[in-house]
């Protein structure tokens, strides 16, 4: 058998032989130019889908968006509860890339070298900015996410740039054992699956292929266990109520400000009366 197999084997070289001789060598020689494009066009395209490297949110392309493109990379800090700063590390797998990429390991080394993350699908107590109190439990809710994912590696899926120029993204973190995007865990789910987050319910929310259902779900759960933001009850004020009472307040006309300032000094000043009438 194996003498006939090689036999038919010649054959069909000498005939492949015979046929190319056959062609115009110009039109061998355009043939081999346009494979040898179509080979390096490819190349280009691979390296600049998997290998290249975002230096920063502003690198992030409309079309990237549009196809809702995953990345990967190391979480090199975190801001408030629900956004961090990614390190890009492109390729395939869940650590090859850090073998041979090295991570600044500091902030001034990673300066304008990272991407503002807005985790999809979660709305966290809100820290204390602009002249805010912090809401209770965001000190708890920061710690949790930064314990989670500081230093971590997470897969990303750009949705969109939102009106403070951070990246929205579906975000997941991997399972044990098994790597990609495919077999992650959604970290917004995590966190209000632990009671650190709310669903975020605002315009231009995003859930990913959980659902918001799924996301619901999950923050009727945390709930009726007394979990993390839950523990003293439901009856706090919620992260999209906290900033739609302080978008209220700053955005009412200068003489109900300083009202609001009067009776919040007026309501002080007579709870400290009370306070020295009974002591």
């Amino acid at each position: 058998m194996a003498p006939k197999l090689y036999q038919e084997l010649e054959k069909y070289v000498t005939d492949l032989e015979k046929k190319a001789s056959s062609f115009p060598p110009q039109l061998l020689v355009v043939s081999a130019f346009a494979a040898g494009a179509i080979a390096s066009i490819g190349v280009v395209r691979i390296h600049g889908r998997s290998f290249k490297r975002i230096q920063n949110s502003d690198w992030i392309t409309p079309e990237s968006f549009e196809k809702k493109r995953w990345i990967k990379g190391v979480v090199l800090s975190v801001g408030d509860a629900d956004n961090f700063r990614l390190y890009h590390t492109p390729g395939i797998g869940w650590t090859w890339p850090l073998k041979f990429r090295r991570v600044p390991p500091t902030p001034k080394e990673y300066k304008n070298r990272t991407i503002h993350i807005r985790i999809a699908g979660a709305d966290a107590p809100e820290a204390a900015h602009f002249g805010r109190v912090a809401q209770p439990f965001s000190e708890e809710s920061l710690a949790w996410l930064s314990d989670r994912i500081l230093g971590q590696i997470v897969y990303c899926q750009l949705i969109h740039r939102d009106q403070y120029a951070r990246i929205v993204a579906n975000v997941v973190t991997k399972r044990r054992f098994l790597p990609g995007s495919l077999f992650g865990e959604s970290l917004a789910l995590q966190m209000i699956k632990s009671g650190w987050a709310t669903t975020y319910e605002q315009a231009g929310a995003e859930y990913g292929k959980w659902g918001k259902e799924e996301f619901l779900k999950a923050e009727i759960g945390a709930k009726a266990l007394r979990l993390g933001m839950w523990k003293d009850g439901i009856q706090g004020e919620t992260p999209a109520e906290y900033k739609r009472r302080h978008a209220q307040t700053e955005n009412a006309p200068v003489s109900k400000r300083a009202s609001a300032k009067t009776t919040t000094a007026s309501n002080s000043s007579r709870s400290f009366l009370n306070k020295i009438k009974l002591w």
